[in-house]
């Protein structure tokens, strides 16, 4: 059984009209992909790869996340610049900063979900279940393969009551 994927902790969301959760988007396949601007691999592979998986996967199936995770060059990393680097890359899907930590360099959602390092890839499932926390690059066609098993599985179901009665949607 795969746990629960925690609430990403979120200073501030960028490109959403307002802060996005992971309960809210239960019933899609969430991808996340935690970079850092200065990121090589970051910026060669998991970038384009999370916008190969925006323009590959229905919205209304997979919704793709960046997470901005600052553990390193905190003070070059601002937001401003994080907004200039999204331009420049023509970043059109949410992106949020990672909340930082008052007692140590790695920000809180980082932490949270242990992760090594940039970038990484987070897969979670209709049901809001953690998939998988994969380092470093992953290759294009495993990564399709496993969120188009996720889409394929079912979403969740949803209990409604009316007059007395309640019924499983």
């Amino acid at each position: 059984m795969h746990a629960i994927a925690p609430e990403l902790q979120v200073a501030a969301w960028l490109n959403a009209a307002q802060p996005l959760s992971l309960t809210q988007l239960r019933g899609k396949v969430v991808v996340i992909y935690a970079f850092q601007m200065l990121c090589p691999g970051c910026v060669s592979h998991g970038i384009p790869q999370a916008k190969a998986i925006r323009a590959a996967f229905d919205e209304q199936d997979v919704a793709v996340l960046g997470l901005h995770s600052v553990f390193e060059h905190h003070a070059v990393m601002h937001r401003a610049a994080l907004e200039a680097f999204m331009h420049e890359y023509r970043i059109g899907f949410p992106v949020a900063i990672d909340q930082p930590s008052p007692h140590s360099p790695v920000p809180l959602t980082m932490a949270q979900y242990q992760l090594r390092g940039t970038p990484t890839l987070i897969l979670i499932d209709r049901q809001g279940r953690l998939r998988l926390s994969h380092f470093g690059q992953a290759e294009d066609m495993r990564v399709g393969a496993l969120i188009g098993q996720l889409v394929a599985e079912a979403a969740p179901q949803q209990a409604r009551c009316e007059d007395g009665a309640c019924s499983i949607n």
